[in-house]
């Protein structure tokens, strides 16, 4: 396990409720993923951990959202870093409440966070916010270069949050494991690493295998899946020794586990 204080006292395995919880149910009320009533129903449902997205708005606040426009979840084109915060609450308004960073961080106390800096221009407030919290956050991206950016943000504010690894760090891990690489080679790579979030494919490469579970466990690194809703497949995976699940149907998953 991990020795960052994220991980303390989570029950295994980890269940992460992608971008919070959106039943049935609330979706034929219009409730979006991301939304306050999307966190709000993961956490209802047990969930530990809220897998989130982050972008910055056209003035500067920090936002949970997934896409970087609005027209998947709205019908609107317009990108979020051309509208205010002003603007995408009311947008947001029936469907569940738009999200701050900083007011999930706050309105949650209970819940442990992973952020998802999706944005370039986000990588350095998020990790200012962040950094009060920074025990209960494990920060990632697919570039390794904003997630490490919104790292030293956090640092620079006094928080170090965990984080997980983006595609160029789970690249040179995959690229090594097929030559067998003796464990400090390992280490090295996964060296300020707490967690690889990895899909169980890419494509026609299997991802997740024995060897990576091996390989990152040896590391006090922890492996989680995304996004998985099959719940024979979550059974699967966690029989191999995967140490947590992403996916939209926490409650169901939880159950299940």
């Amino acid at each position: 396990m991990p020795s960052h204080p994220f991980f303390a006292g989570l029950r295994s395995p980890r269940i992460l409720a992608h971008r919070g919880l959106v039943t049935d149910d609330m979706r034929a009320e219009g409730i979006a993923e991301n939304s306050f009533a999307a966190i709000a129903a993961a956490q209802a449902a047990g969930a530990e951990i809220i897998e989130s997205d982050c972008h910055l708005t056209a003035d500067g606040c920090v936002v949970l959202f997934h896409d970087d426009n609005l027209e998947r979840i709205t019908g609107d084109p317009r990108a979020i870093a051309d509208v205010s915060l002003a603007e995408l609450e009311d947008v947001m308004a029936g469907r569940g409440g738009l999200a701050t960073l900083a007011q999930a961080l706050e309105a949650f106390p209970a819940s442990r966070f992973n952020i998802d800096v999706k944005a370039a221009a986000a990588a350095d407030p998020a990790g200012e916010i962040v950094a009060e919290h920074a025990d209960r956050v494990l920060l990632t991206s697919f570039s390794d270069a904003r997630r490490i950016r919104a790292l030293a943000a956090a640092e620079r504010a006094g928080g170090t949050p965990a984080t997980s690894a983006g595609s160029t760090v789970i690249g040179r891990l995959a690229a090594a494991l097929r030559i067998l690489p003796a464990p400090a080679a390992v280490r090295r790579i996964l060296r300020g690493v707490d967690a690889l979030q990895v899909p169980v494919r890419q494509g026609p490469i299997r991802i997740v295998t024995p060897r990576l579970l091996r390989a990152a466990h040896a590391c006090d690194v922890e492996v989680h899946v995304w996004t998985v809703n099959d719940l024979n497949a979550v059974r699967r995976l966690l029989a191999m020794g995967v140490d947590g699940i992403v996916t939209d149907v926490a409650d169901r998953a939880l159950a299940a586990t």
